[in-house]
Formats: structure tokens, C-alpha cells, sequence
């Protein structure tokens, strides 16, 4: 089937996010007390929502309601504040884009960030190309591997889902694309190893952004 749109994840296939990721996380933990995490531990924690990633991070004894209410408190006032200071596409992104645009493909966002994050990180990183559609985490609380998301893009676009290459990098990606009827292309430059993108049901691997144009 020839493919007419493409349905991109935002934090590790995009945008290489993690470092203000877990700046901010760092920052919520230590104003309550607890201990931080690295880069590397992070990669593990974040991809599927804020609360998620907040109960990840928290000692295991702290994963309480409250706290954890008070843990995405403050993540959000840290990463309103960092959210840009180490955020940068990935290489080989631009000429991905570039590439999608001159054929014709129309480009969508679904991210499981916050949507007031989702939307203002892709307009002020990626504003130079445009996306049909950008859906972070909103108030109904629906995020992936939920395919509602994706779907509502599809219907959003007037493409049917079955037309979609989904770009992911981690293994809640790869479950939505199933779940919608999409393409699950896994992205291996991400926050997650070739593996779990495999076992989880990616029908392609790729190594660098611009191998996306040779499915097409």
C-alpha cells in the first residue's frame, strides 16, 4: 500500500528529550526529599505519561496518591523552566522532514507528554515544518497504547489508519500502531533498545531518520 502520512512519537524519535526530562524530574525529587536518577535510568522511566514516570522515579515506598500528586506538581514548574535548555532534534531530522514534505506525506504528533508541553515544544523546536495534527496527554486522560489517540488523528487527516507510518521509539509505540491499524516503524536512535522494539511488534527498524524515506 502506498503510505500518505506519517504519525511520529515526540520524546526519543523527534526530539532527544531526556536530559531536560530528568533535570526536571531531579529537581521535583529533591524538593521532596528523595534521591535523583541518571540520564540512563530515565530512559526507562518516561513514555508512558507524567504520572507514570513520576511513580517510576519515586522510592518505592513514596508512591502514594498525595505524593506523587506533589511529585507532577513539581515536575511541571521545573520542566516549564528547562524544558529547552538541552532539548534538541535528533541528527537527521531536518532531512527527514524535509524529505516527507517535498513527497507529499502529511505528518502528524502523538505524544504521551502533557499537552500544553507537547504543543509548545513542537512549535518552538520543529515549527519550521508543519503537522497536520499534535495531540499531547489532555484533560480525558487518554494516552497511548490507548489507539483512540491515533485514530482521532487518522479521522482528524481523512486518511485511514491502514495509510500511516508510525514512528516510535519505545514499546507503548510500537503497542498503539498495532492497536490503530498503522505501520509500527521503531526508531533505534531512542530511549529504548532495538529489542523491546521488536518484541513488541515493529515490522521495521531503523538506524537513522532518513531510512524512514526508503519505506516510501
Amino acid at each position: 500500500m502506498k503510505y500518505k502520512a506519517v504519525l511520529f512519537d515526540l520524546d526519543g524519535t523527534l526530539l532527544d528529550t531526556i536530559a531536560d526530562l530528568a533535570d526536571a524530574m531531579n529537581v521535583a525529587l529533591g524538593e521532596l526529599g528523595y534521591p535523583g536518577h541518571d540520564v540512563a535510568a530515565c530512559k526507562f522511566f518516561v513514555g508512558d505519561g507524567l504520572r507514570n514516570y513520576a511513580v517510576r522515579a519515586l522510592p518505592e515506598a513514596a508512591r502514594d496518591e498525595a505524593t506523587i500528586d506533589q511529585c507532577c506538581e513539581r515536575f511541571r514548574a521545573a520542566y516549564a523552566e528547562c524544558w529547552q535548555v538541552k532539548t534538541r532534534p535528533y541528527g537527521g531530522i531536518a532531512e527527514l522532514l524535509d524529505g516527507l514534505a517535498e513527497r507529499g506525506l502529511t505528518m502528524a504528533v502523538l505524544s504521551n507528554k502533557p499537552d500544553e508541553f507537547t504543543q509548545k515544544v513542537v512549535a518552538e523546536m520543529l515549527g519550521r515544518w508543519e503537522f497536520a495534527a499534535v495531540r499531547g496527554v489532555r484533560a480525558d486522560g487518554l494516552k497511548k497504547p490507548d489507539p483512540a489517540g491515533a485514530l482521532e488523528i487518522a479521522g482528524q487527516i481523512g486518511s485511514a489508519p491502514a495509510g500511516f507510518l508510525y514512528v516510535g521509539d519505545t514499546n507503548t509505540d510500537m503497542q498503539t500502531a498495532l492497536a490503530a491499524g498503522m505501520f509500527p516503524v521503531g526508531a533505534t536512535w531512542g530511549f529504548r533498545p532495538a529489542e523491546e522494539l521488536r518484541a513488541n511488534g515493529a515490522k521495521v527498524l531503523i538506524d537513522r531518520p532518513t531510512e524512514l524515506l526508503d519505506l516510501l
